[in-house]
């Protein structure tokens, strides 16, 4: 950075208020600093202690280390309402480090006709990957199923998650994704799934966790839309008070793109959930719940509404936000994912890697 450099940030809070940040680095610190947004604080003097513990801070602190300082200097009492000391710690990170916004970019969505679960694996690595070397805007795709699958999560054991005679009898494939995470079970037309596309840029100065607030947070508005109170609950789910919406996954790649899928259940069959997926009693018992089938309340019941409808409302909310511009995949891209179903997503290796 040169002696004088002038910076901006932003950061919209998920759930909250948007916070600015605006300052000049003059020899690796922060000078003239401002912060602003609509959110609410009170008292009036603690937007000036804000603004005075930033200025001539170190430009290396990573958010975490900004917000401890702000706290301990912020007036007794002080309510923050759509604001958090970590929300300007990731806004000043977001400035250092060139972070984008949405708006910057020129969203393009897919929705197309149902596909081979495995072909949905292949497509979320390799449109990850067009994303990251530019030669596709970031993207948000909507899936539709062609049979019913159960993914499971890159790091799990495929003989621990699913029991294998009750998918070959209800004639349910089972896949791997590259992302981390949980199980799911899949029926054509009883979940809505998605995935983003987006270059790193667009998380810069958050961390991993707060990468999935930030992503999901459209979500949790257009859900409202749809008179759902739905919030994020650490680290990847979408839930109400009536119970787990969705989940989420994530995973990175070196090409300088992001992979951020999610899961919502329309509707479930339990009773043949719980038979394909081995849910053990730990994970029930540390959610504080005694059955699974109460895990998830699927959005049919909550909304009342078909699916086609539920899912045009909440492309509407994202272009209304952001803007979306409809799209196809290209022949090249998939040429490339039916190569990576067979050589990779559809190969017994793969999906028993861990078995």
């Amino acid at each position: 950075m040169g002696r004088w450099t002038k910076m901006h940030g932003e950061y919209k809070v998920p759930g909250g208020k948007l916070v600015v940040v605006d300052f000049d680095v003059e020899d690796g610190r922060l000078r003239n600093t401002r912060v602003s947004g609509d959110f609410f604080l009170e008292p009036d003097e603690a937007l000036t202690a804000i603004d005075d513990t930033l200025n001539g801070l170190p430009v290396h602190l990573e958010a975490r280390d900004i917000a401890a300082r702000i706290d301990a200097r912020l007036p007794a009492g002080t309510m923050m309402f759509g604001l958090s000391a970590e929300a300007v710690g990731i806004a000043v990170r977001r400035a250092l480090t060139d972070a984008t916004d949405w708006r910057d970019y020129d969203w393009r969505l897919i929705h197309e006709e149902p596909q081979d679960p495995a072909l949905h694996m292949a497509l979320d690595e390799v449109l990850t990957e067009e994303v990251g070397a530019g030669r596709r805007p970031p993207t948000l795709r909507v899936w539709e199923w062609a049979a019913p699958a159960v993914v499971i999560g890159s790091f799990q054991s495929l003989r621990n998650e699913v029991d294998a005679d009750a998918a070959r009898r209800y004639g349910v494939s089972v896949v791997r994704r590259i992302s981390g995470g949980g199980a799911m079970f899949i029926e054509p037309g009883n979940t809505i799934t998605y995935s983003l596309y987006v270059p790193d840029a667009l998380v810069q100065g958050m961390t991993f966790a707060d990468s999935y607030a930030f992503l999901d947070d459209w979500v949790l508005g257009a859900l409202g839309e749809l008179g759902i109170r739905a919030w994020y609950q650490p680290l990847n789910d979408i839930t109400s008070d009536q119970g787990k919406i969705a989940g989420a996954a994530q995973k990175r790649l070196s090409s300088g793109a992001v992979l951020h899928h999610v899961t919502m259940s329309y509707d479930i069959d339990a009773d043949k959930m719980l038979q394909v997926l081995r849910i053990g009693r730990e994970k029930l018992s540390d959610k504080g719940i005694a059955s699974a089938k109460k895990r998830v309340d699927p959005l049919r019941r909550q909304t009342g509404l078909p699916r086609a409808q539920v899912i045009d409302r909440m492309i509407g909310h994202f272009r209304g936000r952001y803007g979306l511009t409809e799209d196809r995949l290209t022949a090249d891209e998939l040429e490339a994912a039916a190569k990576r179903v067979a050589a990779k997503f559809g190969t017994a290796a793969w999906t028993a890697r861990v078995p």
